[in-house]
């Protein structure tokens, strides 16, 4: 049985995302405060990864923080849609910098006291994809693709 999701004039697909992180991806790139259409498939099949899940939406590209995207998984595909066409496959890179996605768990950062300092995290390894404070040098624990 196929599923249809109508085609988008224009916006973009997050094609490849690990079965179960569409709606992790979801409140992380605010979706939900665009004003724009969104389709999300869950569990579709996937040759490369078995289970996949997709994001469609219908907005400029530019609405879209790509650097979030590529933190919690840079394997995803970005498929960049103009006049119902695929314009362009970007491949997505660990960004080198993030603010504001993550928070430090370091009750001594200076991010704990002052509330209104941006949570900025550095790629300090990309071999082992570790981010640290840029304030404090903790180390993110959390699980970005997992």
């Amino acid at each position: 049985m196929a599923l249809n999701v109508g085609a988008l004039s224009e916006g973009f697909v997050l094609d490849h995302i690990r079965a179960g992180k569409a709606m992790t991806i979801y409140h992380d790139l605010k979706l939900d405060k665009l004003d724009c259409t969104v389709a999300i498939i869950m569990n579709a099949r996937s040759q490369k990864l078995g289970k996949k899940d997709i994001i469609k939406v219908e907005c400029p590209i530019d609405m879209l923080d790509l650097d979030i995207v590529a933190f919690i998984d840079h394997n995803i595909t970005v498929n960049v849609i103009k006049d119902s066409q695929i314009v362009e496959k970007r491949e997505l890179k660990l960004p080198k910098q993030i603010t504001n996605v993550i928070r430090c768990k370091n009750p001594r950062c200076i991010t704990s006291v002052e509330q209104g300092l941006d949570q900025i995290f550095v790629l300090t390894d990309p071999e082992k994809e570790i981010y640290r404070c840029k304030y404090c040098e903790e180390k993110y624990r959390g699980h970005r693709n997992k």
